[in-house]
């Protein structure tokens, strides 16, 4: 399903209002910018530094929007080769790319060799494509794998006809909200399950 949608631009900080390339082709489903202010709205609008991890990143918009409002470093994965182009080309355009580095790799393999390198994430944006529904399995490998520092937030974006768990092992669900055919929930990683205990906020 693709995704058809105005202009993507940054929204705010540092680049705001430098406006993002798409994917050439069919094959990416950009998040729009209604769903990505809603995001940061849910998640903090503005960041004190820390690592991003982006780990289907298309356009690499959401990884783009955390670098804007704060974030310090920021890791981008795709397996399409346009996809990294896109990326770096608008890394370049928001004066973002000595803060970021990019891969071509699949999730599978990005995660382990982000694990090898002993690299660590305070924030993960998971937007697969619609076909993949294996986002909470993803989680549980960063998590095996120590890459996910502790209280690190996941977002993970996904078809709203498909329902993934809500707190689920280390991984704590704060807000979930629909937006048409898209649907976002919000994780908190916390290495001590046991302390988790707000109740989870649904917006429809």
């Amino acid at each position: 399903m693709k995704r058809v949608s105005a202009v993507v631009r940054v929204i705010s900080g540092s680049a705001k209002g430098r406006p993002l390339k798409s994917v050439p082709g069919m094959s990416t489903r950009p998040t729009t910018d209604k769903v990505k202010e809603a995001i940061f709205s849910m998640i903090g609008p503005y960041f004190e530094g820390g690592t991003v991890l982006d780990l289907f990143a298309g356009t690499g918009g959401l990884g783009i929007e955390a670098l804007s409002r704060g974030m310090d470093r920021a890791v981008f994965i795709d397996s399409e080769s346009k996809s990294i182009e896109t990326v770096k080309e608008n890394l370049k355009s928001c004066r973002l790319e000595d803060s970021a580095e990019v891969y071509r790799n699949d999730a599978g393999r990005a995660l382990k060799a982000l694990a090898k390198r002993s690299a660590s994430f305070d924030l993960v944006f998971l937007d697969p494509p619609y076909r993949m529904k294996n986002g909470d399995e993803l989680m549980l490998d960063m998590a095996a794998r120590g890459l996910l520092r502790d209280e690190a937030l996941v977002v993970l974006e996904y078809e709203s006809s498909h329902t993934y768990p809500g707190d689920f092992e280390t991984f704590r669900c704060l807000r979930k909200a629909e937006y048409g055919d898209t649907a976002v929930s919000i994780y908190r990683y916390k290495e001590n399950q046991e302390e988790h205990s707000d109740p989870v906020e649904e917006d429809n």
